[in-house]
C-alpha cells in the first residue's frame, strides 16, 4: 500500500506547565497558550496522530494499525495495540513528580495493555535546568514516611541536564521534567501517570490536581538505581548512528547526518523524528523533503532508502 514514508501530523495537548516553545522551536501552530505536549507519532486513543499523505491521508495512525496491519508486519503474535508513542514536551514550568506502573500492574489494576517505560532526548535546556530522577529513600518504609510527611527536598533526587543528554526512565522510577527543558520522549503507548507531588499548584479554577499517592507507593522502585544502558556508535556513509538504548520495549538512536547515506531497512517499521536541519529521504524512486519538526514512519516492505542533507534525527523501533 505504501511505498513511501507515512507522514504524521502532531496532536497537541494543553498542560498546566506548558508554554509556547513548540512554536518558537518547531514552528508548530499550537492551539493553546499552555501547550505542553505534541504527540507526534501516536496511535493512543487520547491523541492519535493524523496521516498526511498517501492512500490513508486524513485517517489516524490507530486506524492504519487496526485496518492495515501489513504496514507494520502486524500478525496474531504482535501486540494488540500500536506499541510506541513519541512526544515532544515543552516544560515551561516544572512537571509534577510522578511514577508509572509496569505492564503487569497496568493490566491487573488499570485494565490496559501497557505500563510505561520511557526515555528522553533533551532538545534544549535553559541554564541550570534540572530533572527529578529517582529518590533517596533506602526502604519502602522510608519512602512512604517521606511521601506522607511531604519531605520532598530530602526525598527527591535532582539531576542537571543540558541539550543532547539522554535519560532512560524504566517503569517504577520517580521522575519529573524540570522547568526550561524541551524533550523528545519515546515511550510505551500508555497514558497512565501516578502523580506524587505537584508543588501545591492550582488551576484556573483554583483547584489542585489529584494525587495518586497509594498507587505511586505500590509501583515505585525502592531503592532507586540508575538504569545502565550500553551506547554504541557506527558510521554509515555520512551518517553517524548512535544507539542510545536497546531495551525490552524499544531501541532508540540519535542520527547525525552531514551528507548522504544509503540504508537498509532491518526492522518491521521505523519511527523517525527530525529534530534539526533539512534533508531528503529517497525510496522507490521518489524523493521527499523533510525538516525539523517532520515525523514519519517507514512501513514494512521498504527494503532500502537514502537520506541526504544536514540534519539530526531521533529514530526508534520495537
Amino acid at each position: 500500500m505504501y511505498n513511501e514514508p507515512i507522514f504524521l501530523k502532531p496532536v497537541f495537548q494543553e498542560r498546566i506547565w506548558g508554554g509556547k516553545k513548540l512554536t518558537t522551536e518547531f514552528n508548530y501552530a499550537i492551539p493553546f497558550e499552555q501547550t505542553g505536549e505534541a504527540w507526534v507519532i501516536s496511535a493512543h486513543p487520547n491523541g492519535p496522530s493524523i496521516i498526511q499523505n498517501g492512500e490513508l491521508a486524513g485517517q489516524t495512525l490507530a486506524d492504519a494499525w487496526e485496518k492495515h496491519g501489513e504496514l507494520f508486519h502486524k500478525s496474531e503474535d504482535n501486540e494488540e495495540e500500536y506499541p510506541l508513542l513519541v512526544k515532544i514536551l515543552d516544560a515551561n514550568d516544572d512537571l509534577s513528580v510522578q511514577v508509572h506502573p509496569n505492564d503487569a500492574f497496568a493490566r491487573e489494576v488499570e485494565g490496559v495493555p501497557y505500563g510505561k517505560t520511557e526515555c528522553w532526548y533533551v532538545l534544549s535546556a535553559e541554564e541550570g535546568a534540572e530533572l527529578v530522577l529517582g529518590h533517596h529513600a533506602d526502604s519502602q518504609e522510608d519512602l512512604e514516611k517521606m511521601v506522607d510527611n511531604g519531605e520532598w527536598d530530602s526525598l527527591l533526587r535532582r539531576v542537571p541536564v543540558q541539550a543532547g543528554d539522554f535519560v532512560y526512565v524504566p517503569s517504577g522510577t520517580i521522575h519529573a521534567i524540570g522547568k526550561g527543558i524541551v524533550i523528545l520522549e519515546t515511550q510505551q503507548s500508555s497514558d497512565i501517570t501516578y502523580r506524587v507531588y505537584d508543588y501545591d499548584r492550582k488551576d484556573a479554577a483554583g483547584n489542585t490536581r489529584e494525587l495518586h499517592l497509594e498507587r505511586a507507593k505500590q509501583v515505585s522502585t525502592v531503592p532507586h538505581q540508575d538504569a545502565e544502558v550500553e551506547q554504541t556508535e557506527t558510521v554509515v556513509g555520512d551518517l553517524t548512528v548512535k544507539k542510545l538504548v536497546k531495551e525490552k520495549y524499544f531501541t532508540v538512536y540519535h542520527w547525525d547526518l552531514d551528507g548522504q547515506a544509503s540504508l537498509k531497512m532491518e526492522h518491521d517499521f521505523l519511527q523517525v523524528s527530525v529534530i534539526s536541519g533539512n534533508a531528503t529521504v529517497k525510496l522507490n524512486g521518489k524523493t521527499f523533503d523533510i525538516e525539523k519538526g517532520s515525523h514519519f514512519v517507514l512501513p514494512y516492505g521498504v527494503e532500502e532508502y537514502e537520506v541526504n542533507g544536514k540534519a539530526e534525527f531521533v529514530v526508534s523501533h520495537v
